[in-house]
C-alpha cells in the first residue's frame, strides 16, 4: 500500500488535487455553508413571522424544513422522511451545478495553463509520461471532484440536521427518535456515491473534448470548445432550411452538440433513461423522483448504446489529448 502511494501515478493525482483544491473543495464547501445558512436565516425569519403574526405550527407552512417540523409536532414518520429525503437531495442539486462548472473549467485548463506558463518544461523534464499526466488529469475530474462533492454534501447535511436538532429541541421535541432515527436520508447519499462511476463513463465526450482543445490550441480554448459545436449546430440548421442533406436537428444538437459540451453535468443519463423508467411506472412526481437515480436505474444507464458510443469516442479524444500533449510545448 506505501508503494502505490508514494507511486509516480498517485503522486500525479496529488498534484491536481493541490493545484485544483479551491475548485474541488472549496468551492463545494462554501456552497454546502451557504445553504447551512441561508437554512438557519430562514428558521429565525420563520419563528420570528410565526411568533409576531400567532401562527400555529403547520398552519401555511411550506419547505423542507417547515414540513419537517410540521411532521415532527404530528410525528408523522410518512412526512418527516420525505422532508429529511429533499434536504439531502437540495445538497446535491447544488453541488451538482457547482460541481459542473469546476469540471468544466478545470479541463479547459488542465493541458493549456501549463504551456501558458511554460511550467510544462518542467513537467516534461520529470520520468512521468504524457499519457500518465493526461489520464490523472482525467481520473481527477470524474473520480476525485465527484467524491469531494459527495463528502461536502454529507458533511452539511449533517450540520444542517445538527441545526434542525436544535430548533426541534426548543420546540420541546426529542430529534433522537424524529430526526436521526431514519436511514432513508442517508440511503439516498449511498445512491448519489453510487451515482460517481455512472456519471464518470457518461462524462468521457465532453472530457475528451475539453481536454482535446486544452492541450492543442495556442489561445483561448474556451472559445474553440464552445464556439465551434454550435457554429456546426447553426450551419447545420442552416443547410437545413436550404432543403440540403443534414442531420436531424435534435439528433445534433442533443447527440454531437449536447454529448460534447454538456456530459459532465451529474446525472446527465436520466434523460436517456426515461423510456426505461416510464416502463416501470416512474412518473417523476413526489416520491417517484429518487426512482430515477435507483440502483436498477443505474444499471440500466449502463445498457445504454448513448452510454458506450460516447464513452468509446471520449476514450479517442483523450488519446487525441496525449497525442497533442506530446507535441505541444506552448501555447
Amino acid at each position: 500500500m506505501n508503494a502505490i502511494v508514494k507511486a509516480p501515478f498517485a503522486w500525479l493525482l496529488k498534484r491536481e488535487y493541490w493545484e485544483s483544491r479551491r475548485g474541488f473543495l472549496w468551492t463545494q464547501i462554501c456552497t454546502a455553508s451557504v445553504l447551512v445558512a441561508i437554512s438557519i436565516l430562514g428558521i429565525i425569519a420563520f419563528e420570528a413571522f410565526r411568533l409576531r403574526n400567532n401562527i400555529q405550527i403547520g398552519v401555511g407552512m411550506h419547505g423542507n424544513l417547515s414540513d419537517l417540523l410540521s411532521n415532527g409536532m404530528q410525528h408523522n414518520t410518512a412526512g418527516i422522511v420525505p422532508a429529511l429525503d429533499g434536504l439531502m437531495l437540495t445538497f446535491g442539486v447544488f453541488a451538482a451545478i457547482v460541481l459542473f462548472f469546476v469540471i468544466f473549467f478545470y479541463l479547459l485548463g488542465a493541458l493549456y495553463d501549463d504551456r501558458r506558463d511554460r511550467s510544462i518544461l518542467f513537467w516534461k523534464s520529470l520520468p512521468v509520461s504524457d499519457t500518465a499526466t493526461v489520464i490523472s488529469k482525467v481520473i481527477a475530474a470524474i473520480i476525485i471532484a465527484p467524491l469531494i462533492s459527495v463528502g461536502v454534501v454529507l458533511a452539511g447535511y449533517v450540520v444542517l440536521q445538527i441545526v434542525a436538532s436544535i430548533w426541534f429541541i426548543g420546540h420541546g421535541l426529542n430529534p433522537l427518535t424524529l430526526l436521526w432515527a431514519h436511514a432513508q436520508p442517508f440511503s439516498v447519499w449511498l445512491h448519489l456515491l453510487a451515482m460517481v462511476p455512472v456519471n464518470a463513463v457518461w462524462a468521457l465526450p465532453t472530457v475528451g473534448w475539453l481536454l482535446v482543445w486544452s492541450a492543442a490550441v495556442r489561445s483561448k480554448p474556451f472559445l474553440w470548445a464552445v464556439v465551434i459545436p454550435i457554429i456546426a449546430g447553426v450551419l447545420n440548421f442552416w443547410i437545413g432550411l436550404l432543403g440540403l442533406p443534414h442531420a436531424d436537428e435534435q439528433f445534433f444538437w442533443g447527440n454531437i452538440v449536447g454529448r460534447a459540451l454538456l456530459s459532465v453535468i451529474p446525472a446527465g443519463w436520466i434523460a436517456p433513461n426515461m423510456p426505461y423508467l416510464s416502463s416501470h411506472g416512474v412518473d417523476f412526481v413526489g416520491q417517484d423522483q429518487l426512482a430515477a437515480i435507483s440502483y436498477s436505474s443505474m444499471a440500466h444507464a449502463f445498457t445504454l448504446p448513448d452510454m458506450w458510443i460516447g464513452a468509446a469516442v471520449g476514450i479517442a479524444l483523450i488519446a487525441a489529448a496525449i497525442w497533442f500533449r506530446r507535441w505541444r510545448d506552448e501555447a
